[in-house]
């Protein structure tokens, strides 16, 4: 899946670059690595890489600074953030910067490149009929058909829906569905957003107990897998 695909690497840590780097170009990437926020942010302004695996705790800059600065470029490429074991508070700051997902060190270099590759398999773009399982969503009509029978949806349950085949793969935090969904005039606590995943589950899933598609991240907030379909 890799094919040419532009890699920036923005890492500090000599020994996870140069392994990194290796892998990555031995999978056929175009692989350019850098080793602080400053220089992070120049490769990508100017490189505009097909994805970007960012370190949190860079010299200068930091990987937070250096995705606000990325994203307010309008620059819309995958950003994957590394990060340490258990911070929480860290993921859910990138989350909410712009940051599409985060991988804790130390990973599996195997789980790194199939994320990489599965975000590179979703080249963002905006389709009217989307399908999962056996759900088939028409976001112009805004409707749903699960095994060829209307579901009905509440308007909430279809933008979550909707906001969620939109961004397939990422992490999202609890604080960006809010925004998107309920928007900031709207005073409603992180609750509400899991009451609604809750009844949407209800009406997607095949075990709602047990989600295929909708997978919560503990702390964090929810990821949307629609698989391959």
């Amino acid at each position: 899946m890799s094919g040419s695909a532009k890699i920036l690497i923005v890492e500090d840590e000599p020994a996870l670059v140069r392994g990194l780097t290796d892998t990555f170009r031995g999978h056929g990437f175009d692989v350019t690595a850098v080793r602080d926020g400053a220089a992070g942010l120049d490769a990508a302004l100017a490189g505009r890489p097909d994805l970007i695996l960012l370190d949190i705790m860079l010299p200068g800059l930091n990987g937070f600074e250096v995705c606000r600065a990325i994203r307010d470029e309008g620059l819309q490429m995958p950003i994957l953030m590394l990060t340490a074991k258990g911070q929480e508070e860290d993921i859910v700051l990138g989350l909410n910067v712009g940051a599409d997902d985060y991988i804790t060190k130390p990973f599996k270099i195997r789980e790194l490149i199939a994320r990489v590759n599965a975000f590179l398999r979703r080249r963002p773009r905006r389709q009217s009929i989307n399908r999962f399982g056996d759900c088939e969503v028409d976001l112009d009509a805004r409707t749903l058909r699960r095994s060829s029978r209307t579901v009905s949806l509440t308007a909430k349950e279809f933008r979550l829906l909707e906001f969620f085949l939109e961004r397939p793969g990422r992490a999202l935090s609890r604080d960006v569905i809010l925004d998107a969904v309920w928007g900031s005039s709207v005073f409603v606590t992180p609750r509400s957003i899991d009451r609604c995943v809750t009844t949407l589950r209800a009406k997607i899933e095949p075990d709602p107990h047990s989600p295929t598609y909708i997978h919560t991240l503990r702390d964090i907030g929810y990821r949307f897998e629609p698989g391959d379909a």
